[in-house]
C-alpha cells in the first residue's frame, strides 16, 4: 500500500542542472542585494542578544573569499568539516565549501559537553582536508584536533580577507556529487555519514518550501535548532536558499536559558515558520511567563513544524492553551516526519488546519494492526504527519519488503529526489538501507527502509515508533514512548526526560525505565520508583526490571537533545547509569 504526493515548486527559484545552495546564493544576491539574508541573535553578552547580520549581497562576497581561501588548500571532493558554533560565520563556512567544490561536514565546536568522544569519532570517519572555524574557536578547535588521527588545515573564516567585488569563475557542480555529509544524531546508533548530493538536498529544500508555504521575500524562518543537525540546517541554510527567505538564527544554548527568546524571535519575524521537536514545545509552555507574553504577537507565524520524535497530542493542547491569548492560531501546528537518509523531510501535515488525532486500541497497535479504539488506559492516541511532500511512501514488512495490508503497522519506506546515496564508507550498510527494490520503471529509483515503524490510516501517515527500540517481553511488544509517557505521570518524575529498553536478563528480554528525578522535589525515590512500577503494570501488563532514578540532566541525550535509548541501554548495561542511581 503506498501514497503519492507530487513536488510543487517553489516560485522565483531556478530549477536548473548545476544548481546548488551556493549557485543560489548568488542569484539571490543580485535579485536581493542589501536586504537582509541572514540575522543571528547573539545572546552571550547579554538577555535580550545582539543582532548580526548580513546581506544577501554581504554574505554572497563572504562566501566568495572564503571559497577562494579554500580552493588553495583543497581540491574538488575533499572534506571540509565546519566545527563552529551557531552563528552567521557557521553559514559562510558551510556554503563557501560548496562553492569551492569540497564536500561539506557541518558539525559543532569541541566545546559540546559530552559529545567530545562523538566528533572525534565523526572526523575520523570522514577524514576532513580542511577544518573550517571561527578566529575565537581556532585555538581550542586546533587543540581538540591534536588529539584526533586527522591532520587538516585549519580555517578561520571570519578572518579571510575580502576580495575585490566581481564574478568568479566557479565551476557548476554536478547534481549528483556528494553536497554534505549529514551524521546522524546517534540516537539509535553509532553516528554515520548520510551522503546527500545537490540534487537530494535541492529537492528536499524546495519540497518543505512548497509545504510550508513559504514565499521569496516575505518569509522569513526562525531557528534555535542546531545547524549541524538536519532539520536544523535544512531550515536555518538549505531552504532559505532555495526560496530566497530571510534567516534568523540563536543558539540552542539561549533557547534553553529562556524559551521566550524563540517565541519574541517569531514575534519579530511576519511570515515566520519554525520547526522543533515536541520537548520544545512542552518547554516553552511550562517556562514561559506571563510577564513574557506581554511581548508575544505570534498572530503573523505561518507554520510551526513539530517533528524529529513522537508528536504528543497533550503538548499541541498545551502549547496552544499557553499562547492563544498571544494570537496564535491554532491550524499554525503542523506535525511531520522526517530522516537524514532522506536530507530530512518526508511528510507533513496540511496547512489551513490542526493536525489530525486518532485514538487506537494500544494492544492492537502493538501487535501491529490500527484499529480505532475509545480513549482511556488501553488505547494511544496518535498524531498524524499528514502526506508525503514530492516523494512516495509505503508500508512493507520489515523483513520481505513485501507491502502492507491496510492498516497493518510496518516498517515506513521511501522514495523520492530527496533520498540520499548512502552512508560514507560503509557499503554493506548502504545496500542494507537505500535503494531496496522494487525499483521505479520510469527513475529507477529504490526504496530507503527508514527502520521506523507507521500506518498509512485514511491517506495519512501514523509514526508508532522506531523499529529497534521496540520492548519485547514475553512475546508481547510494547512501545516505549507509551511506557515513558505512563512513568511520567508521576509528579516525581521530570518531564520529558524517561527512557524505556529492553535488556537480556538471562532467560529473557526484560524491560527497563531510565528517568529523571523532578526538581525542587522531595518525594521518596523509592516509593516514587514503586508507583511507576505500579503504573506500567496497570497501564500495560509489564513488569519492569528496574527502575533508576537520576538526578536532572544525568539521563543521556543526543546532540541535538533527544533522549537516547541507545545510549541510556549501553550506559546501563556497563554500569555508568547504576553508579550514578537516586535512592
Amino acid at each position: 500500500m503506498e501514497t503519492i504526493s507530487q513536488p510543487v515548486p517553489v516560485t522565483g527559484a531556478p530549477d536548473a542542472d548545476g544548481e546548488s545552495f551556493a549557485t543560489l546564493l548568488g542569484h539571490w544576491a543580485r535579485r536581493l542585494g542589501d536586504r537582509i539574508a541572514v540575522t543571528h541573535l547573539d545572546h552571550r553578552d547579554g538577555a535580550d542578544g545582539r543582532a548580526v547580520t548580513l546581506t544577501w549581497r554581504e554574505l554572497d562576497e563572504r562566501v566568495d573569499a572564503a571559497a577562494a581561501r579554500l580552493s588553495e588548500v583543497a581540491g574538488p571532493g575533499e572534506r571540509a568539516a565546519v566545527l563552529a558554533g551557531q552563528s552567521a560565520d557557521y553559514v559562510v563556512a558551510f556554503l563557501a565549501a560548496l562553492r569551492a567544490g569540497l564536500i561539506a561536514v557541518p558539525l559543532f565546536p569541541p566545546g559540546l559537553p559530552g559529545h567530545a568522544g562523538r566528533l572525534a569519532a565523526v572526523l575520523a570517519d570522514c577524514g576532513p582536508r580542511v577544518v573550517l572555524t571561527t578566529a575565537g574557536e581556532r585555538e581550542a578547535v586546533t587543540r581538540f584536533l591534536a588529539g584526533t588521527p586527522v591532520d587538516p588545515v585549519v580555517l578561520a573564516v571570519d578572518a579571510v580577507p575580502t576580495i575585490a567585488p566581481g564574478p568568479r569563475d566557479w565551476p557548476r557542480p554536478d547534481p549528483g556529487a556528494p553536497a554534505y555529509l549529514q551524521y546522524t544524531s546517534g540516537s539509535t546508533r553509532s553516528p554515520a555519514g548520510v551522503v546527500l548530493t545537490h540534487r537530494n538536498v535541492l529537492a528536499n529544500a524546495r519540497q518543505a518550501c512548497a509545504a510550508y508555504g513559504a514565499e521569496s521575500g516575505t518569509t522569513s524562518t526562525v531557528s534555535w535548532l542546531p545547524l549541524f543537525h538536519d532539520m536544523g540546517l535544512i531550515l536555518g541554510i538549505g531552504a532559505p536558499m532555495a526560496g530566497g527567505l530571510a534567516s534568523v538564527l540563536m543558539d540552542p544554548l539561549a533557547f534553553i536559558e529562556r524559551p521566550a527568546r524563540w517565541l519574541r524571535a517569531l514575534s519579530a519575524s511576519p511570515g515566520a515558520i519554525s520547526a522543533a521537536p515536541n520537548f520544545a514545545y512542552a518547554y516553552c509552555a511550562s517556562r514561559v511567563t506571563e510577564a513574557d507574553k506581554i511581548y508575544l504577537e505570534l498572530s503573523r507565524v505561518v507554520s510551526l513544524i513539530n517533528g524529529s520524535e513522537p508528536v504528543l497530542p497533550a503538548t499541541i493542547a498545551r502549547f496552544q492553551d499557553a499562547f492563544a491569548e498571544c494570537g496564535l492560531r491554532p491550524e499554525v501546528h503542523r506535525s511531520s516526519y522526517g530522516l537524514a537518509e532522506a536530507t530530512v523531510l518526508v511528510s507533513v501535515t496540511e496547512a489551513g488546519k490542526p493536525p489530525r488525532q486518532v485514538t487506537f486500541d494500544r494492544d492492537r497497535l502493538a501487535a501491529g494492526y490500527a484499529v480505532p479504539g475509545t480513549a482511556g488506559a488501553s488505547a494511544t492516541t496518535l498524531v498524524s504527519c499528514g502526506h508525503p511532500v514530492g516523494q512516495r511512501v509505503r508500508i512493507a514488512d520489515p523483513v520481505t519488503g513485501e507491502p502492507a495490508e491496510p492498516g497493518e503497522v510496518g516498517e515506513i519506506r521511501v522514495s523520492g529526489p530527496n533520498v540520499g546515496r548512502g552512508y560514507w564508507g560503509r557499503a554493506e550498510a548502504s545496500v542494507a538501507t537505500f535503494g531496496l527494490p522494487p525499483l521505479d520503471p520510469d527513475t529507477g529509483e529504490g526504496w530507503l527502509a527508514t527502520g521506523d515503524l507507521g500506518v498509512l490510516f485514511d491517506g495519512e501517515l501514523f509514526v508508532t515508533g522506531r523499529l529497534k527500540d521496540l520492548v519485547v517481553v514475553d512475546g508481547r511488544n510494547h512501545y516505549p514512548q507509551d511506557i515513558e509517557q505512563t512513568a511520567e505521570d508521576h509528579p516525581a518524575v521530570r518531564p520529558h526526560s524517561a527512557a524505556a529498553f529492553a535488556i537480556d536478563s538471562g532467560d529473557s528480554e526484560a524491560a527497563v525505565v531510565v528517568l529523571e528525578r523532578a526538581k525542587d522535589t522531595e518525594a521518596d525515590i523509592a516509593a516514587a520508583a514503586a508507583a511507576v512500577r505500579a503504573a506500567v503494570s496497570a497501564g500495560h501488563g509489564l513488569r519492569l526490571h528496574d527502575v533508576v532514578f537520576l538526578a536532572p540532566g544525568e539521563v543521556p541525550r543526543t546532540s541535538s537533545g533527544k533522549i537516547s535509548r541507545a545510549r541510556c541501554r549501553k550506559s546501563y548495561l556497563d554500569g555508568a547509569l547504576t553508579a550514578r542511581r537516586l535512592g
